[in-house]
């Protein structure tokens, strides 16, 4: 009722109509997947009791306007059994922030440096060197390189990764030119011959923010069942999108219990970091503060005329005085035989420890070395950050493996099916490493691997021919694509015919 009160008040105010209210329907005609607020609300109807208020924390977060088709029922989780477990995480709420964010908080809080470095660093470096296609035909390979480009999967892709870092969750949207044919969009998107071809081809691809996309029916009744809290279809501004047609990218997953109030998706790499960077602002502000008041001027003088209720004008003009004027060139004058100044300074040694240990921990909770969050090279004899960059590298693999490669393998297939009617699996795709080693680290390989050739070959275990045709396919070596014949080895028998003289 106090909903539908607020709800009407804000029509009110805004100069609209507010709804007629929608009669609750028949419990066996309720939509699977929604039958925790059903079940309170019938519940209520059968006793004659008032229905319970939604739960605020974990309830489902509500979509701006028109998303959501007209009359659609939404559950929530506000039961009266939940009170307990509902002090217990407001107060995870409002101390670690253990509740979703909500999309317009996230999507202030992507204005801050902080935050938004984290997510787009993952992003960039998880795209930097993206992905070689390979395959028995190095055409048909290049053809579907060539149309990935075409797509923009590359760019398309880090923006994804970017949005999943800030909100937890991204959708990419598999376009065939049906973005305003609403029955087709319901269907479910079956990606094998004859139903994606050349005739019917993938034409664009689109990234979706989460804000805009609400989840639809999922199951919540077998654990068993594929859809058990799995959305079949989302709901797009009115429309109604069948989950097959988008390619979702959810990087850290939340347990079931919660995932409806995260509108199913996972915790943002905002959301994860946000203790840490509370804690970075305020130390930077408490530590500026200190700074600019580090030093505090005491004027030892007779107060008693002050303390016993006198006006006091003359020695509060004469410290406004002062402080108006306080500087390296400024006077204070003070009687010398019944007054004192004195000056109290607070030591300042130290703070610039417990500042690098405020942006460090932001650095762990980000899990991105400090050289690459914050540009500050380690510092010590033989300091290096090497470790801690492949480390990285190491996590941004493992990232895009498990995130990233399902949706990106659905999306090779379907490729393959626009381009030649079939997809073929013996063509595949891998992550290209982030690791690049130096010069110096190349040439002491190459050395290393000349040496052990040359070993091969002298004891006769492979020939001249077959260490030339390994450099000559190898397309990461300097000696790839190399022509001609090879050198005739010198003799080892010709005799020395040059004289002395």
């Amino acid at each position: 009722m106090a909903n539908r009160f607020r709800q009407w008040l804000r029509n009110w105010l805004l100069g609209t109509t507010a709804p007629a209210p929608v009669a609750l329907p028949d419990p066996a005609e309720q939509p699977p997947g929604m039958s925790i607020s059903w079940a309170a609300q019938m519940e209520a109807r059968r006793t004659n009791r008032p229905a319970p208020q939604p739960e605020q924390i974990f309830a489902r977060p509500v979509p701006p306007r028109g998303v959501l088709p007209d009359g659609m029922a939404l559950d929530s989780c506000g039961l009266p059994a939940m009170a307990d477990m509902s002090a217990w995480a407001l107060s995870g709420v409002f101390h670690e922030g253990l509740a979703f964010l909500g999309y317009a908080y996230l999507a202030e809080l992507a204005q801050r440096t902080e935050y938004r470095h984290i997510s787009s660093l993952w992003a960039e470096h998880a795209t930097r060197k993206w992905i070689k296609v390979t395959g028995p035909d190095d055409a048909t390979a290049n053809a579907i390189a060539a149309e990935l480009e075409r797509l923009g999967t590359r760019d398309i892709y880090r923006e994804a990764i970017e949005q999943d870092g800030l909100f937890g969750r991204s959708q990419i949207f598999l376009g065939f030119g049906d973005e305003e044919r609403d029955a087709e969009l319901a269907v479910p998107l079956r990606v094998v011959p004859g139903k994606i071809s050349k005739q019917r081809p993938l034409k664009t691809l689109k990234t979706v923010e989460p804000m805009w996309s609400y989840p639809g029916i999922y199951g919540t009744t077998n654990p068993l069942a594929q859809d058990f809290y799995k959305p079949r279809h989302w709901f797009v501004y009115g429309k109604t999108v069948d989950d097959t047609r988008f390619l979702t990218l959810v990087g850290h997953e939340v347990p079931d219990m919660l995932k409806p109030s995260y509108a199913f998706g996972g915790l943002s790499r905002t959301q994860m970091a946000k203790a840490y960077v509370d804690n970075w602002l305020h130390t930077r502000e408490s530590v500026s503060d200190l700074i600019s008041a580090f030093s505090q001027m005491v004027l030892k003088t007779d107060m008693a005329a002050v303390l016993t209720g006198g006006a006091g004008d003359s020695l509060f003009a004469r410290i406004d005085m002062f402080n108006r004027t306080r500087n390296n060139r400024g006077t204070m004058a003070v009687d010398k035989d019944t007054e004192e100044l004195e000056n109290i300074a607070v030591p300042l040694s130290g703070l610039d420890k417990l500042q690098a240990q405020s942006q460090e921990q932001m650095a762990a909770a980000a899990r991105i070395p400090l050289s690459i969050y914050l540009q500050i090279t380690p510092q010590g004899l033989n300091a290096s950050s090497e470790n801690e960059i492949r480390s990285f590298y190491a996590d941004v693999k493992a990232y895009c493996e498990k995130t990233v490669r399902p949706g990106l393998q659905r999306l090779f297939d379907i490729v393959q099916l626009s381009l030649f009617d079939a997809a073929d699996p013996a063509y595949k795709f891998e992550f290209v490493p982030l690791w690049e080693a130096t010069d110096k680290e190349v040439a002491e390989t190459d050395k290393l691997e000349a040496e052990t050739d040359a070993s091969l070959i002298a004891s006769g275990v492979v020939s001249n021919e077959e260490v030339r045709e390994r450099m000559v396919n190898d397309e990461g070596g300097r000696y790839h694509g190399l022509t001609g014949p090879a050198p005739e080895l010198p003799d080892d028998d010709t005799e020395d015919t040059t004289s002395a003289d």
